[in-house]
């Protein structure tokens, strides 16, 4: 256990819309350009991004002035850099969205009693407390999908009192996810993305620690995973992946898919012939951005036609 010491200590260090008439489907209103995100702290793992400044206090997870918006939760990867994930909230933010930006360290997804359990309560509190966010979108990143499947067991623990939460949301976005199994593989690299052998010894690390602590953590992804497989949430799904992808795998993708759509969630389906983990974006940013858009459009949050507009205003200035 020695070996593993040195390992375990870095890995805990480390770190508009517009509303149609009688409708709960919203529409685009032209993209505004966004020159500054502003950023307010919910809390160590919560952030929300927003094209303007927040004003008022949070108290509770409840915001003293609220906005009738429609929000993301997007769901970051494991030690992503925030210009990364200002890249993807721009999309949104561009497009009259709020974006709550939700983070986990090493640690926290180690232990989630302590950990991954607490944020997900706080995600579930956060949008239980600030209901004038509406419509919700769900846009997670390799991990994020596991942290998002623990909000799903707390949801389902209290359904009477966070079933409006369910409701509220009208699409998730999945980018390459990752299920329990690919653990060993993805922690690794998402620690020590450039050290092959730190990578070998921390894989050597999970791997034991999947094995030695399954009351306090191997039975807990279990149960996650298997909530995310029978998602409670029924709203319309885009998988985001690639075949080179060894983390978020075409074959669990795949699973998950087929298992939602089997309780009729219908679901979408990119996938990239060669792209890294959470790097379809950045390798193919013209198709990644077409997908959502058109993601969009198919479950009707999405209006071509102002897309087209805005285009065209854009091409003559």
């Amino acid at each position: 256990m020695i070996l593993f010491r040195p390992i375990v200590v870095l890995v805990k260090s480390g770190t508009s819309f517009l509303r149609k008439p009688s409708s709960n489907y919203v529409i685009l209103t032209p993209m505004i350009p966004v020159r500054n995100i502003s950023s307010m702290e919910i809390t160590k793992n919560i952030t929300l991004l927003s094209d303007e400044k927040k004003t008022g206090k949070v108290i509770n997870l409840k915001m003293e002035q609220q906005e009738d918006k429609p929000l993301v939760v997007m769901l970051s990867w494991l030690m992503a850099k925030r210009k990364h994930i200002y890249k993807y909230a721009d999309f949104y933010i561009k497009r009259g969205f709020d974006v709550m930006n939700v983070t986990i360290t090493p640690w926290q997804l180690l232990w989630p009693l302590k950990g991954s359990q607490l944020i997900a309560v706080d995600i579930l509190k956060f949008l239980d407390n600030n209901r004038s966010y509406s419509p919700l979108v769900v846009h997670g990143f390799s991990v994020g999908g596991y942290l998002w499947a623990e909000a799903l067991v707390q949801l389902e623990a209290e359904r009477s009192r966070y079933q409006h939460i369910s409701d509220r949301i009208v699409g998730q976005v999945w980018d390459s996810l990752a299920d329990i199994t690919e653990i060993p593989e993805g922690f690794p690299f998402a620690v020590f993305p450039k050290n092959k052998v730190l990578q070998a010894a921390l894989k050597q690390y999970i791997l034991y620690h999947l094995k030695t602590f399954d009351k306090v953590a191997t039975c807990h992804y279990v149960r996650a995973s298997q909530m995310f497989h029978t998602n409670i949430v029924r709203a319309p799904a885009l998988f985001l992946l690639s075949k080179t992808d060894p983390i978020g795998s075409e074959r669990s993708n795949l699973r998950a898919r087929e298992n939602w759509e089997s309780m009729g969630i219908q679901t979408y389906w990119k996938c990239w012939e060669k792209s890294p983990h959470v790097g379809h974006y950045h390798h193919h940013p013209k198709e990644y951005t077409a997908e959502l858009l058109k993601f969009y459009e198919n479950i009707g949050l999405l209006s071509e036609k102002l897309e087209n507009q805005q285009s065209q205003l854009k091409a003559k200035l």
